[in-house]
Parts: C-alpha cells; sequence; structure tokens
C-alpha cells in the first residue's frame, strides 16, 4: 500500500492557453465545495481559490476571464483589486497586502492535478 498522497485530475495542460482564460472547477476544502481556477502566466500554471481576499466574491468578468486588459494581474471584476498571477499578491485595490489562496497543482504527464478532491464546475 502506498502512503503517497491520492492526486485528482483538474485539466490537461493542452486546454490553457499563455495569458488566456482560465479553466474553473471546484476543490472541497474543510468539508465545503469552493470554486476555483488554473491559468498559464509567463509558461507555468497557477491555481487559487475563486475568491477575493477583499470579501469571498467570485472575481471573474466572464466565466475563465480574470487577466486585465493588458494581461498583467488577475483582476476582482467586483471590487478592482488586482493580483499577481504568479504570487497571488494583491497590489491594488481595498485588500493590497492581502493573498489568493493558493491551491498545491502539479504536472504530470501533461496533466495538472491536486491532492485536494476536484469537481466539475457548476
Amino acid at each position: 500500500m502506498s502512503d503517497l498522497p491520492k492526486k485528482y485530475l483538474i485539466c490537461s495542460v493542452s486546454e490553457l492557453i499563455e495569458k488566456g482564460l482560465a479553466f474553473r472547477f471546484q476543490v472541497e476544502l474543510d468539508g465545503k465545495r469552493k470554486p476555483a481556477f488554473i491559468l498559464k502566466y509567463e509558461s507555468q500554471y497557477f491555481a487559487y481559490l475563486n475568491e477575493c481576499a477583499h470579501i469571498p466574491v467570485e472575481m471573474d468578468w466572464q466565466p475563465g476571464d480574470f487577466l486585465d486588459i493588458d494581461k498583467t494581474t488577475i483582476l476582482c471584476a467586483m471590487h478592482g483589486a488586482a493580483y499577481l498571477p504568479d504570487t497571488g499578491l494583491c497590489v491594488r485595490g481595498p485588500c493590497k497586502g492581502a493573498r489568493l489562496k493558493k491551491i498545491p497543482i502539479y504536472e504530470q504527464e501533461m496533466q495538472l492535478v491536486t491532492d485536494l478532491p476536484v469537481f466539475p464546475d457548476e
């Protein structure tokens, strides 16, 4: 029997394009399903809860549309908070200095996985 943590599939790397739409999904945290997203930014993959650090509301303008017009920050459509895609740090807005909640992800055989239970976006 293996002691390695179970990995849950989020999506294939081919489903994400550089600075394009994010892939939306849900994860189970503390017994509750929470909205999350993963995006490709500067050839790396980053995943966060889809929850603004200011007030916990979903942030995308349209499903999967998180980046500002210049494609340099994740922007909350509700409050205008701007987060760095690679760290989740809020650099502008009502929660400056706060961070998005990061989802641990791993790339395995061209698939993006996590050790948290994953569910389709609703």
